[in-house]
């Protein structure tokens, strides 16, 4: 069957090629040519310089003229096509973009993964030494700061989330609906490290003073901090995916005699389950990932808090080390951090992944197809 498959995705291939008008085919193999030119270039010998009737002038430097030359001349001459290539160039692009990032992730992850084995993930007393003569990394205190922070930031950004949705799409009048959509989407743009000083000078400092907290900084504050940061997008995806339930089912329940209430949490909120469920994750993948608030708010202490569960304590996330650390580490410590990025790019692609496949679930679900 994979086989069958494979072989019909060629052929498919092969017929859109031999398809394509002669003009099309001229700009795909001169722009082509260009761009591998100028990548060859920058990777092999960026410096390498060219002598033009007495003229020095870098090699990249002229493949980059000839390049954009190229599109210009595109543009005036056949704009279609262009434009098709061009939008062909950036697909591929973002794809190789993100396989060289996780390449080099990788390579740089693998001496640490090498020297420290197990002990990378499991591995404890001294969790994390840059000693040269002791050198030890272990990732947990860092990977159970995440995970800490991770769970209450949902239980921060869920509930509101889902609530600000529902109100927003079913609840709301126009005017309000104008006013509190714009307001939540704002949120988005406040930058992260003004979250951050928010979270230290406010509620860090309203818990150590009001509740006593032996430090000032604490997994419950940057959770909440972090959750609030994660409100928009939780909003906005679930808000939309509140909206794509057919109105033939809300009509429906309204038919037999249900109140909106009634029909909001029997009919659509139930319907759209899987979108409102992916945007919790992709909430969640904005709280994985979120690196300067949690810097701020919590102290470089690479140890387990204790007792474990104590969400007052602090320790430190794998985004904070990373932001922490990464300015003076060099050979087997730089490894390590590589270490913690891969471990947390896997997460938020995981996570991101999951959204995606729980959403065209949903929209499959929803068209009446299974």
């Amino acid at each position: 069957m994979n086989r069958t498959f494979g072989f019909t995705g060629l052929e498919r291939l092969r017929t859109r090629l031999v398809t394509l008008d002669r003009n099309t085919k001229v700009i795909s193999a001169v722009g082509i040519t260009l761009l591998a030119a100028l990548v060859a270039t920058f990777l092999v010998a960026p410096e390498a310089a060219l002598s033009v009737g007495g003229f020095s002038i870098d090699q990249f430097v002229l493949f980059e003229l000839a390049f954009v030359a190229f599109v210009l001349g595109g543009l005036v001459l056949d704009e279609e096509n262009t434009v098709k290539f061009l939008l062909f160039v950036t697909t591929i692009s973002t794809v190789l973009i993100l396989g060289f990032i996780t390449f080099y992730l990788i390579d740089n992850a693998v001496p640490a993964v090498r020297e420290m084995g197990a002990y990378l993930l499991i591995g404890s007393d001294p969790f994390w030494e840059t000693n040269a003569e002791n050198a030890a990394y272990s990732l947990v205190p860092m990977m159970w700061g995440t995970f800490v922070t991770t769970v209450i930031a949902t239980l921060v950004a869920a509930p509101l989330g889902v609530a600000g949705a529902v109100f927003i799409s079913e609840l709301a009048p126009g005017w309000a609906r104008e006013i509190v959509k714009p307001a939540i989407e704002m949120l988005a743009g406040i930058p992260s490290i003004v979250y951050g000083f928010i979270g230290f000078e406010i509620v860090s400092r309203y818990m150590t003073e009001q509740l006593s907290l032996p430090t000032y900084g604490s997994l419950i504050v940057v959770g909440i901090v972090i959750g609030l940061m994660a409100l928009p997008t939780v909003v906005s995806v679930a808000e939309d995916a509140i909206a794509s339930v057919p109105g033939a089912m809300k009509d429906g329940a309204h038919a037999l005699g249900a109140t909106d209430w009634q029909t909001t949490t029997s009919v659509t909120l139930p319907a759209s389950f899987s979108g409102v469920s992916a945007a919790v994750l992709l909430g969640v993948g904005r709280a994985v990932g979120e690196t300067m608030a949690a810097t701020v708010i919590l102290a470089n202490v690479v140890e387990l808090p204790e007792p474990l569960v104590d969400v007052f304590g602090s320790t430190i996330t794998l985004t904070s080390l990373i932001a922490d650390q990464y300015g003076n580490a060099t050979g087997l410590h730089l490894s390590a951090l590589f270490a913690a990025g891969v471990l947390l790019f896997v997460t938020v692609m995981a996570l991101s992944v999951g959204s995606q496949l729980i959403e065209r679930r949903m929209r499959r679900t929803l068209g009446g197809e299974r």
